[in-house]
Order: C-alpha cells, then structure tokens, then sequence
C-alpha cells in the first residue's frame, strides 16, 4: 500500500514539473521568436539556459534532492553568469546611440496640421492649386521644405504622409513612385545609377529642376578629437586605404566607416562625391528575415568612438538634432549656411524638383512657382540654401 502511494506520488511529481515547465515553456518559445526576428541572437544563450536552470531548480524542490542544492545553484548562477558576458558585447553594440536616414518623427512638419512647424509665407502665394493637385513625394530631409510649398499653394485639408497628394516615403520609394507614375513631381538629390536605368528601362526621362543647395556632411562622436578632414582624407576613408584615426590625426583607433542602403539619397550622394574612386564594402549586420534565415543588411550607424558617418546638414541639425555627434570640418571649412551659400564648403548637393513626364496641367506652373521669390523665400526659411 505505501509503495503504491509511494508511486502515485511520484507519478504526481512529475506530472506537476512536466505541466510547469511545459507551462513556460511557450513563453520561452515567444522569447526566442521575438530576439530572432529583434536582431538579439546573442541573448538565445542566455534565454535557454535560464530555462534548463529553472527545470533543475524546479526538479529539486519537487523532488526533495536538496543534498547537493548549494553546488548546484552555484554552478547555475555560473553557467548564467557565462551566458550574459558572452551577450554583453552584442547588449554593448544595441544600445550604442543610432543615427538613421528617414527615420524621424515628421508630423510636425504635415501641412495644416495644428501644431505644424512648416514655415509660412509673409504675404499670400501668388499661385493657388483648388483641384487635380499634382501629387508630390520626397526625401524625409525635404519634407519640411515641399509640405510648406503644399500649405502654400494647395487647399487646407490632412494630407497622409503615405497615401495622398503629399507624401514622404524617402529617396528610395519616392524615385520608384515617381517612375512608376505614382507621383507627378518628387524632392530629392539627383538620382542614383540605379534609378536612371529604371526609369529609362520604362521609357520614363527624369527632368532635374534644381530648387536649393545643401551641404553634405560627414559626422563623428562628440567625443572624437579629431575637428576636420580634408576631402582626400575622407575618400581615402570610404576607399579602405585610411584605416586608423591615427593616420588623420586622431587616436589609435581603427576606423568604423558606416555607409547606408543602395538607392538611398545620403548613399547616393556619397557615390557622386567619391566620383571614380571604389568605395569599400559597407558594415553589415546579420537579421533574421521573415523565412528565418540570416541575411545581411547594410548596418545603421552606431555612435561609437571610433565611428563616422555622413547625412545632409539640415537634417542633422535640425530634424533629428542629435547633440551625441558633431560635424565635421571638411578643408577647415565648418558646413554652414553662410559656407553653403559661398561655395566655401566643399561637399555642397543641388536640391531637385524631379518629374519624369506627367501630364498633371498644374506640375510646370508649380515648379515655376518654387523658383519665384515666395518659393525660395520658403526654402531658405525652412533652413535650405535658396538656388538664386
């Protein structure tokens, strides 16, 4: 008789650790799909043995095998301690400050919107667009500059940043909409390779209407020594040939040169401005795609000490405002508005109104009127160099 209780006991026992660990063993499983789809790998060390350390905890209490508790714990608390110093430096790497093209918050520059920060005419526009509205698109950093020519010109209304007459999808999405005719007019910098191909491959010619300049700029951590570079020195940089710090001046650190996506207004500029000189391979990270295999993707910058990076100026400055980096000096020449306009800085870009063919009747006349006083008065109020 009690040895029958005996095992219906046990029997009990290991009926309640399967069901609490099969209990958390869901829970576990969600752990793993969101660090893998999350780009954390290095934390799945960690997530599993924090669930075989709770199965050997569990087993002992409900098994009464306390005779060697003390080691045992000890050596758990080992093996997680293991487990976490081998997922510092990726913890390290993910919580380094990101600097991202097109990834700001840019409702408060939507048109009409109450708490807008889009810049406003002196006096009423001279040109009023009521219907068949031109749709227009463009680079996150010229958001704020086309939805104050839309408050200007067009009707009040809420334009949806990503379905309307005004968008803001980025360089990329905005040059395949404009080529694909989704959108009448687009602002950006000149295309890339790339997209010319496209829209000649479509029988579509694109039409560059220069509206305003800007400088493109490079950028280190705050805490880099290193002031400014020369333009030679910054190709030699993104050509793999410089390498440390040292060889610019700076400490003897190797040099972790990020670049962005193909197709990319910022990566695009970086092509233009290298010219014929090849540009080395970018950073990459692995992520998990969707189908649960790793690819690479071209790497966000990371803020690290030893990091540069490039963007364009109003949009360092201005709309992401990240005091955590500085802009660099290129030929001892600070990127300024001043510099901009003189053409002492030396990495200056031409803004563009681009269209490729439509036969929107209101597209010219709009155009025509973004090169007027009013238009560029907008263009240098929003923080832009005027083209005049």
């Amino acid at each position: 008789m009690e040895r029958e209780k005996d095992i219906f006991r046990r029997t009990g026992d290991v009926f309640l650790f399967i069901v609490i660990m099969g209990f958390l063993l869901p829970i576990v499983l969600i752990g793993v799909l969101y660090v893998w789809f999350g780009g954390l790998p290095f934390l799945l060390p960690l997530l599993l043995v924090l669930y075989m350390s709770v199965g050997v905890v569990l087993a002992m209490t409900i098994f009464n095998k306390n005779k060697h508790k003390k080691i045992v714990c000890r050596i758990l608390i080992g093996v997680v301690a293991l487990s976490l110093i081998i997922g510092l430096p990726g913890i390290y790497d993910k919580t380094r400050p990101v600097v991202q093209d097109g990834y700001v918050d840019t409702s408060s520059y939507a048109p009409f919107s109450e708490l807008s920060q889009v810049v406003t005419l002196t006096e009423p526009s001279t040109l009023k667009i009521e219907d068949n509205l031109p749709i227009i698109d463009g680079a996150t950093a010229l958001y704020p500059v086309y939805a104050a020519f839309a408050q200007a010109v067009y009707p009040e209304k809420e334009y949806d940043q990503y379905d309307s007459e005004v968008m803001s999808n980025r360089t990329g999405e905005a040059y395949a909409n404009l080529i694909n005719g989704r959108a009448d007019i687009i602002f950006a910098v000149a295309p890339s390779e790339h997209q010319r191909a496209m829209a000649k491959r479509l029988g579509n010619e694109l039409k560059l209407t220069p509206i305003g300049k800007e400088a493109f700029v490079f950028f280190v951590n705050e805490k880099n020594p290193v002031q400014s570079l020369t333009v030679d020195e910054i190709k030699g940089i993104y050509a793999g040939n410089i390498t440390n710090w040292q060889a610019v001046e700076g400490k003897n650190k190797d040099i972790r040169a990020f670049q962005r996506p193909e197709d990319s207004g910022s990566q695009t500029a970086l092509q233009h401005f290298m010219g014929d000189v090849p540009i080395m391979d970018p950073p990459v990270e692995d992520v998990a795609s969707l189908m649960g295999t790793i690819i690479d993707q071209v790497s966000d910058y990371k803020n690290y000490s030893n990091a540069i990076g490039y963007t364009f100026r109003y949009y360092s400055t201005e709309m992401t405002k990240n005091n955590r980096i500085r802009l660099l000096a290129v030929d001892g020449v600070e990127p300024t508005k001043e510099t901009i306009r003189s053409g002492e800085y030396p990495i200056t870009n031409e803004l563009y109104a681009v269209t490729a063919g439509s036969d929107n009747p209101h597209v010219e006349a709009f155009i025509d009127w973004i090169l007027s006083d009013q238009g560029q008065e907008i263009v240098e109020k929003t923080g832009y160099v005027s083209i005049k």
